[in-house]
């Protein structure tokens, strides 16, 4: 091709002047190739499962930090799951690990997404019901589509744009209506709730250059680490202090499913849906968590949301669709 020979000026000369035009052309990059339909389709089914393994989690979490303190069960957890990742990335993956510009710009995006954000959702999980927290992070997409305008990474449109108010009214009916029904939570609780929320699209958004260019094992623990190493310094004393002679076996139970299915496989999943089909329809996915959630808490008798909760739902859910178009 003319545009990838080296030619003298000389040489330019004499050629024509629609060659010499392409011989003075820079090559220019292959575009990105667009995920095929069918990695979409195997993204997306994958992705209902996340969001089903999520939406049980909200009960396993509740319930683990209440027989081990949440400090304590959200350090066990990152931990187990750090090193399992980090044996499969090392056994699995067949490309090099990260530049360390890379890695340590990935530990610090731990930092935000798996200790500073595991804070805030079991922190506020711990203060309220739930089926109901999960309404909270359910305005996820709608503050991903906020954040992901402002850095440049998303498009919202006007539709987009009423989808965001509509989810945030219903966030705050959520907040609001907490105090019409004895243990439906604590304004405290769901404020935690929505500073985790609004840590996670953080986290998503600047996430999403490192998905298209680090192996997806790799990334996760990395990721993992960058989170686990904090919370675990946090919680030595807690930890040091644990009988752990005289858990239930259900509480190991509990820390094996917040584990291996909630950290390990579910957020491998999530970070796949990231590279795939972007930040923000990825976490529409989000949707199925809040009523796998409230049928899980109704199940084991973790209370049932109140009725301006319940329009509240109607509002998250009616403008994460909005936001989605």
């Amino acid at each position: 091709m003319p545009s990838t020979l080296k030619t003298s000026p000389r040489q330019r000369a004499r050629l024509p002047r629609k060659t010499r035009a392409a011989a003075n052309t820079p090559p220019v990059a292959a575009p990105v190739a667009e995920p095929s339909r069918r990695a979409v389709l195997a993204t997306e089914a994958l992705l209902l499962v996340m969001a089903t393994i999520w939406g049980v989690n909200y009960i396993v979490v509740k319930f683990g930090a209440e027989q081990l303190g949440s400090t304590a069960f959200n350090s066990l957890r990152l931990g187990i799951a750090s090193v399992m990742l980090l044996v499969i990335a090392q056994l699995s993956a067949r490309t090099a690990w990260p530049s360390r510009r890379d890695m340590l710009a990935l530990l610090g995006l731990g930092v935000l997404g798996n200790f500073i954000y595991q804070i805030f959702f079991i922190e506020g999980l711990a203060r309220t019901q739930p089926g109901t927290a999960s309404l909270v992070f359910a305005s996820g997409p709608a503050l991903i589509a906020v954040v992901g305008r402002a850095f440049g990474v998303e498009r919202v449109t006007r539709r987009g744009l009423l989808g965001i108010v509509a989810s945030i009214a219903g966030v705050a009916l959520v907040m609001l209506g907490s105090g019409q029904a004895t243990g439906a939570g604590s304004l405290p609780g769901y404020a935690l709730c929505l500073a985790g929320a609004l840590c996670w699209a953080f986290f998503t958004v600047l996430l999403k250059p490192y998905t298209e260019r680090v192996n997806a094992m790799q990334l996760s623990a990395i990721l993992m680490v960058g989170g686990a190493v904090p919370m675990l310094a946090l919680a030595a004393p807690r930890l040091a202090a644990t009988h752990w002679s005289a858990l239930p076996g259900m509480a190991w139970a509990a820390l094996a499913y917040s584990s291996v299915l909630a950290m390990v496989v579910a957020y491998s999943i999530y970070y796949r849906g990231v590279r795939v089909i972007g930040p923000t329809r990825t976490s529409m996915f989000s949707n199925v968590q809040p009523f796998v959630a409230l049928l899980a808490a109704w199940a084991f008798n973790y209370g049932v949301p109140t009725p301006v909760q319940l329009a509240g739902a109607v509002g998250i859910m009616g403008g994460v669709l909005l936001t989605r178009s």
